[in-house]
């Protein structure tokens, strides 16, 4: 956006006179424009800027957080009471004070060299308090030192942070504890931030060049400014569940290597950067409603109750012949539900269609299969050997039983193949090696050419 003064500067140039600016002191400096200053570049403080010290105390104090435990002393209950017996509570205090009297000798020389004077208080309040002193020279050591007693507070080893002193480091601390509701998705988006084995934490403390501690529901990083803002959005996001550490991992290596290339100092990496969508997210279906057709003219007007009573007569009923009616066509209704049930319930008892095959049906596909035919041929073979035999042996005594026996055979085989026809059963004869007398041979309505063999038959069904 441009101002009115910068506006105006090219027309005031152009009539001779000074340009106007709006503010007072809003006008171009000589250093602004100098390639060789470094605005953001942070200068280390120089003792001989304030050797007169500080005039006033300023002190910070820091109680120690409830996950820990608060003063061993007994007229200050541990916030830990409520869920641990008396006897744990004072074992983990004891603990907790051992921890920081063995880390606040290093604390007490650190800020000793910068005039800051420091105190622990662990019987009455159970808090640690620094503040400044006529020795003090760094007006800003003061929340330097504020943010050392706030990383003891959040367990971070003394050695790593006193570091913090330095003017160009910084902390940050991320409150990660009320992101979410849900105790156990915590845990477990927690869990994923740290990785197997502290892996993904390490490989984000290596390309941000942070140390980064993750405690209870506050992750404490320690490093330069455009480290930590890369940390706070790798953690939010984890937490959030919006993208995996893995993902910013990968883009952070590919800045890293991009970085390398100067001719890609001035250019935007978006291109480069892979884009990575969750796939399991239904996404809402976008409401479009189908465009109808204009038309200038309103709509037709629906037919009322009354119209439609009007039309089928109904209106000039009286109210009997209407209950009658109403009646009437509720009895069809239930008849019509009611054989409709009972077609349902006769279904269940319908025998399933299978192809069987009638006893008809079996005794034409044999005679189609032409096995009859050939049963036939045999016996008629088999009679003439016998004839040929038996008249080889008894002479021309028995040829008038042997021609009854054949004229048997002949009706036989007709009737047979009759009730094949009318799906009788079968008749198979077989001819015994025996002489059988013309008087044995019984002929069904006549007289004569044709016999039933009683014994001497083999009945066989489909």
């Amino acid at each position: 956006m441009v101002s009115e003064g910068d506006a105006s500067a090219p027309v005031a140039a152009a009539e001779g006179r000074k340009p106007r600016h709006k503010g007072k002191h809003d006008k171009p400096k000589p250093w602004d424009d100098d390639p060789n200053i470094d605005h953001w570049k942070i200068e280390e403080f120089d003792p001989s800027w304030n050797e007169g010290g500080m005039l006033e105390v300023t002190s910070f104090s820091t109680l120690f957080p409830q996950y820990r435990g608060k003063s061993p002393h007994p007229t200050h209950p541990s916030a830990l009471s409520w869920f641990l017996p008396r006897s744990a509570i004072d074992w983990f205090c004891l603990v907790v004070k051992k921890y920081l009297q063995e880390a606040w000798p290093i604390v007490k020389g650190a800020l000793k060299e910068f005039g800051v004077a420091c105190e622990l208080n662990l019987v009455v309040e159970g808090s640690m308090t620094v503040s400044t002193t006529r020795k003090t020279k760094d007006p800003y050591i003061i929340i330097k030192a504020n943010e050392l007693i706030k990383l003891l507070s959040r367990s971070v080893p003394a050695p790593q942070e006193i570091k913090i002193l330095n003017g160009e480091m910084s902390c940050a601390i991320i409150k990660i504890g009320s992101i979410i509701r849900n105790k156990e998705r915590f845990v477990k988006r927690r869990e994923r931030l740290l990785g197997p084995n502290l892996s993904t934490l390490r490989a984000i403390e290596i390309l941000t060049g942070c140390y980064i501690l993750v405690q209870g529901n506050t992750a404490a990083a320690m490093g330069y400014w455009k480290g930590l803002k890369q940390v706070v959005r790798v953690v939010e996001d984890c937490i959030k569940n919006v993208k995996h550490p893995v993902y910013h991992i990968k883009e952070l290596l590919i800045k890293r290597e991009l970085a390398k290339n100067p001719a890609l100092a001035h250019e935007s990496w978006d291109k480069f950067l892979p884009k990575f969508k969750k796939k399991n997210v239904k996404q809402k279906k976008p409401l479009t409603k189908e465009k109808k057709q204009y038309t200038p003219f309103p709509p037709p007007q629906q037919p009322s109750k009354i119209d439609l009573e009007l039309e089928s007569g109904e209106y000039f009923m009286s109210d009997k012949k209407k209950s009658a009616k109403e009646w009437q066509e509720k009895l069809e209704k239930q008849s019509q539900k009611a054989e409709e049930n009972k077609r349902k319930r006769e279904a269940a008892f319908v025998h399933p269609n299978e192809d069987i095959a009638t006893p008809y049906e079996s005794a034409k596909s044999i005679i189609n299969n032409g096995e009859i035919a050939d049963m036939a041929k045999s016996l008629k073979k088999k009679a003439k050997e016998f004839r040929k035999n038996e008249e080889q042996e008894n002479g021309s005594a028995h040829v008038q039983e042997q021609e009854a026996v054949e004229r048997c055979m002949h009706v036989s085989a007709i009737d047979q193949e009759n009730s094949v026809r009318r799906g009788d059963d079968i008749l198979i004869f077989v001819m015994i090696p025996t002489v059988i007398s013309y008087d044995a041979c019984q002929v069904p309505g006549t007289d004569e050419d044709s016999a039933v063999i009683s014994d001497d038959t083999l009945r066989i069904r489909d």
